[in-house]
């Protein structure tokens, strides 16, 4: 049997412990991993491993020794309790001896639980598993994460007082970057929150969710247009040491400048403008985006982005003859000088 996404949450958190079996399949095999270990982990409970009840086997061993699978379903635990046999990374050779175990199931035997990859409709490891009357199959999209599968993360990280603006500037993050990365950052939260009993706030949050850019850039960005041009030199030594090049160097503060022209030039004023940016900032590089939005002003930003956009062009130039990073420094001095002119 089929289950559609919606259906296949509420399975994930309450698996049917005398169904056959279940088929996860998707492109993304993050996604799939983190859906297989949360349906296991209901169906099992916490001691499964410890107790033996989950065996594991790579889909790769069936095809030599197809019985296995088989016998690891019928076979009898010392311990009490469900059981269940984890097949990952399946295809469709492996589907002769998926479809043999799906046959010879009975009430009491390890439920069968499979992985695998995108499957086309056509898919005879697919068919197995839909047209079997007490097995489901469901299909994982890289469809943004519902708020209610972000509250259910949060709360198995025991994080349950959050906020409306925390829980919109988690989902936002949610939607930038990939559910491992995602589930690592919870990860963060919680061991920063620890012993916390206060909300979440979105202060918690920045100091824990990951940067768009390296923090080696960031620095540099912030003391140029903070115009503390003494400290340009060395933090500009750490990045060509790093590798990074003139032109990285330009585009990135291209779209700092870019950034901090948004939040001015809004009709609303920067507080506004900030708010409106996508992918939002929070927490102190919020703050320090803003003031240095204000302390700008729209006008000297577009002259900014002008010295920024004339040295892209001879960095690209094929005439051009003086060191590129030579070039680049005298525009970021540039800056930092503009930033503390009247």
């Amino acid at each position: 049997m089929k289950l559609s996404p919606r259906e296949a949450e509420g399975y994930f958190a309450r698996p049917d412990p005398g169904k056959t079996g279940l088929l996860i399949y998707g492109a993304d095999a993050m996604r799939v991993s983190l859906k297989r270990q949360q349906m296991l982990a209901a169906l099992l409970g916490p001691a499964a491993e410890e107790e033996m009840r989950l065996t594991r086997m790579p889909a790769s061993d069936l095809r030599k020794d197809p019985a296995q699978l088989l016998d690891a379903v019928k076979a009898v635990g010392f311990f009490p309790g469900i059981r269940a046999v984890f097949v990952e990374d399946a295809n469709d050779t492996a589907t002769p001896a998926i479809t043999t175990s799906l046959q010879e199931w009975q009430p009491g035997d390890a439920q069968i639980v499979v992985t695998a990859g995108q499957l086309k409709a056509s898919s005879k490891l697919r068919k197995a598993f839909e047209t079997h009357p007490n097995a489901y199959a469901t299909g994982i999209y890289d469809d943004p994460p519902s708020r209610a599968e972000i509250e259910r993360v949060l709360g198995e990280a025991g994080m349950r007082d959050v906020p409306g603006d925390s829980m919109s500037a988690l989902t936002d993050i949610a939607n930038e970057i990939g559910p491992g990365d995602f589930s690592r950052m919870i990860e963060k939260l919680s061991l920063y929150k620890h012993g916390d009993s206060t909300p979440l706030t979105l202060e918690d949050i920045g100091a824990v969710a990951p940067q768009s850019t390296e923090a080696a850039l960031d620095d540099l960005l912030n003391v140029v247009a903070e115009g503390r041009s003494t400290d340009i030199g060395p933090v500009l030594r750490r990045l060509q040491a790093q590798g990074t090049n003139a032109v990285t160097l330009c585009i990135g503060a291209t779209r700092h400048f870019r950034t901090l022209y948004t939040i001015a030039a809004d009709p609303g004023g920067p507080a506004q403008g900030i708010g409106g940016l996508r992918p939002p900032l929070y927490g102190k590089r919020r703050d320090r985006m803003l003031r240095q939005a204000q302390g700008w002003g729209a006008q000297k930003l577009q002259n900014a982005l002008t010295i920024l956009t004339d040295t892209d062009l001879q960095l690209r130039s094929a005439g051009q003859s003086a060191p590129a990073q030579a070039l680049t420094e005298r525009a970021m001095i540039r800056l930092a000088m503009l930033a503390r002119s009247r």
